[in-house]
């Protein structure tokens, strides 16, 4: 079951810029920086309202978010959702056809997450997250 969306992962050539820009301009705070070795990434959040906004930096320029930027430039990456139970969302998807990137849920940023492709979601990379 969905239950709301948890943040909108922005991918960003320089994650500390980006949280600059959006202090200075908006007056927001970051909350949380970390490398996340796995994904080859390095996250920045601040938070607007219950919903956050995650700037993701390539550490690595084979990663998925450095291919990313490379063809489509910086920008809106994913919509990250949260739900009660990962890996039940993702059989769930799974048993209607839909097609996945994780078919278990893995640690993240946020939590425990699954991503679903977006060839199933009109084109849009969705992450499951659950909390806790």
């Amino acid at each position: 079951m969905l239950k709301k969306i948890d943040h909108i992962a922005v991918a960003v050539k320089n994650a500390d810029e980006a949280i600059k820009v959006f202090e200075q301009v908006f007056g927001l705070k970051c909350e949380h920086k970390e490398v996340i070795p796995d994904q080859k990434v390095k996250a920045a959040t601040v938070r607007i309202g219950s919903t956050n906004i995650e700037f993701v930096e390539p550490t690595d320029p084979e990663s998925g978010v450095a291919k990313f930027i490379e063809k489509k430039g910086e920008g809106i990456h994913h919509i990250c959702v949260e739900v009660d139970d990962v890996n039940k969302e993702l059989k769930a998807l799974e048993a209607k056809g839909v097609a996945l990137i994780d078919k278990q849920a893995r640690k993240g940023l946020a939590g425990m997450i699954g991503f679903v492709h977006p060839k199933s979601t009109a084109g849009v990379l969705i992450e499951l997250v659950q909390k806790g």
